[in-house]
């Protein structure tokens, strides 16, 4: 196992946003199961330290990859266009509109179900936007307008988190 090979290259995949879930589970628990640290148990200590780096290695290749929002993130990088969201807040005027809009509803909510279905919309909008990133890196091959949709995901993401916990706090 080189350590070095991105997260990809780790797992035997193709460098694609569109991954089966069953696969990455398989080759994770595969991976594992060569780089365990209990499998060096009984061998020295730099063995034992090199299982436990693989094993780290292994697991954070898998969490990156596992989630979408995150496997976007990566392949932007990869593909030379660094996500940046702490320096590029720059958003469609439409995305900025409608975000103002949740905004409003998610302040106005008085009920758990005005909110459920504020959440079921930004969820939908998430998947789409989700799509769209698969499109741009899979089939485009655009990381930089993959990037613009992750930096929209980040935020929908976010904001499902307040309204999650607003939810949360309305329930008695």
């Amino acid at each position: 196992m080189n350590l070095q090979d991105n997260d990809f290259d780790l797992f035997g995949l193709s460098l694609r946003f569109a991954q089966a879930g069953a696969t990455l589970d398989a080759r994770w628990k595969a991976l594992q199961a060569q780089v365990h640290p209990d499998r060096f148990a009984a061998q020295g200590d730099a063995a034992k330290r090199l299982a436990m780096q693989c094993s780290v290695r292994v697991n954070e290749a898998y969490q990156r990859l596992r989630d979408p929002l995150k496997r976007a993130a990566y392949l932007c990088a990869l593909r030379g266009a660094p996500v940046q969201a702490e320096k590029n807040t720059a958003m469609p005027a439409d995305f900025l509109l409608r975000q103002m809009q949740w905004r409003e509803r998610l302040d106005e909510a008085s009920a758990h179900s005005e909110l459920a279905g504020l959440v079921a919309q930004v969820k939908t909008e998430r998947d789409a936007i989700l799509q769209e990133c698969e499109r741009q890196l899979d089939i485009e091959n655009n990381p930089a307008a993959a990037a613009q949709q992750v930096r929209s995901v980040m935020f929908l993401e976010r904001f499902l988190q307040e309204a999650g916990e607003r939810m949360v706090a309305l329930n008695p």
